[in-house]
This record gives C-alpha cells, structure tokens and sequence, in this order.
C-alpha cells in the first residue's frame, strides 16, 4: 500500500560477482553472487531501522534483474518503483578478493536498463505519504537521462513538501569531465536540506578538507536550501553543522 511508504531512493542495484581466490580478475574462475548498490545499502540500512522504504530503479528482464527484485522483497524494500527493461540488461559488477588494500573492481554498467531511465519513468510515484527522499551522486552520472531523472525527482518531492538529502558519493571513474562533475553534484547538494559530504569530497568539490570550512561553504551559498550539511571525517568522526547552530561534533561507531 503506498500509506506505507516513508523513504523514497533512487539508484541503480547491479549483480555483483566477488571472487572466491584472491587472484587478478582475469585469472579468477568461481565467484559468489551479491547484490550491490549504494543507494540499495542505504535501503537495506533504513528497513532494518523500521523505517518503510521504497526503492526507484530499472532492472533488465533476465535471471538478474528478476533475483535483484527478489532481494528488495526479502529486505523489506518495496519495489513497485523498479521497473523492468525487455531491451536492455541489468547492469554487473565483478570484485576481486584482496587480502589487503582496495580489491580490483570491473563494471558492466554501460547501456544497462538503468542508465535508460526517464523522467516520465517517475509518472506514477504516489507521493501521498512519502516523508523523505534520499539520492547519491551516483545515477547523475551514469547517464544524461538518468541525470535528468533525477532532477525531477527532486523537484517532485520539493513540490511535495518532502524533505531531501543527498550524499555526492563521488564516481571520478563515471564522469567524463571533473569540472562538469563538481558543477553537477554542487547544483545538487543545494538543492537538498540535508548534505553528506566526506572530508576527501570537500577537498575535491569546493577546494577544502577542513569539515567546518566545507559546512559553511555549501551552507552560506545562494539559492542553497540547506539546513543541515554533515562532514564525514572517516571512522574518527562527524561534524554536523546547520544553520544559525553551532556545529556539533560527533565521534564514529
């Protein structure tokens, strides 16, 4: 029933593939099966808190997209927003097992279902008891249309009265151009009320690592309808930090 919908995210959930000896990828013969996506984590995250969360996406109509959608229902994701693609596949993700340091990672994610996504794709969102609406910067850059995509969606949930935050969750590798990048992902965090930079982020969107430089910056922009911005300093801490409030530092898990 869409009453029970509270949270609202947008993303593109790939079938991923980790390997099972810790060998270069080309050289790696059995996998195990995932599911990965960071708007997807954020999901499985926000039904484990009890929150009611839906998820809008595209999938292909192959064995993936059809587990994919099994695995929202068995989280507790509602799916109704996740359409599926005849002509297009879902997209894959293969991941190295490293034994130190960062694992060796491959995505299949060009020309996938997802990255076919529309605005009119959003026609049939019921916004009647949606209460918030959580986007990376990740579907921006995946494609123009998907980018486009997402501009409507948010101005459906500020039209909406629905609150907005956005976490940049940087993809360098996806976006043609660094300037375009930083244009893009800044334009969307002022658009939010709620903004969840990292520390290294800031450094690359505005220029500073500082956490209170970096809040005050995104804070005191023009048009920026921001009333929270959160600075990720890595497993030390948080720096949150709104507006007329003096910034509250709070340690890591």
């Amino acid at each position: 029933m869409a009453e029970d919908i509270a949270v609202l995210t947008i993303g593109e959930p790939m079938a991923l593939f980790v390997a099972d000896d810790d060998k270069a990828l080309k050289d790696v013969k059995h996998y195990t099966r995932f599911v990965s996506g960071a708007e997807l984590n954020f999901s499985v995250g926000m039904a484990r808190l009890g929150h009611k969360v839906a998820y809008v996406s595209k999938v292909g109509r192959d064995p993936l997209g059809e587990h994919i959608k099994d695995f929202l229902t068995k989280n507790q994701i509602d799916n109704r927003y996740v359409g599926m693609d005849d002509a297009f596949l879902t997209g894959v993700q293969l991941k190295a097992k490293a034994e130190e340091g960062d694992p060796e990672v491959f995505n299949l994610r060009k020309n996938t279902a997802f990255s076919r996504m529309v605005p009119t794709d959003l026609d049939n969102i019921d916004w009647t008891t949606i209460q918030h609406l959580h986007v990376t910067g990740i579907p921006p850059a995946v494609s123009l249309n998907c980018r486009a995509t997402v501009y409507e969606l948010i101005d459906q949930a500020i039209h909406n009265a629905v609150r907005v935050s956005f976490d940049p969750n940087l993809r360098p590798a996806l976006w043609q151009d660094k300037k375009e990048m930083i244009r893009v992902i800044n334009g969307l965090a002022i658009k939010a009320e709620i903004f969840l930079p990292g520390f290294k982020e800031g450094k690359i969107l505005m220029g500073s690592s500082d956490p209170e430089t970096i809040a005050d910056y995104y804070l005191h922009q023009p048009e920026s309808r921001l009333r929270v911005v959160m600075v990720k300093v890595g497993a030390k801490r948080c720096l949150c930090e709104g507006t007329g409030q003096t910034g509250l530092h709070v340690a890591g898990l």
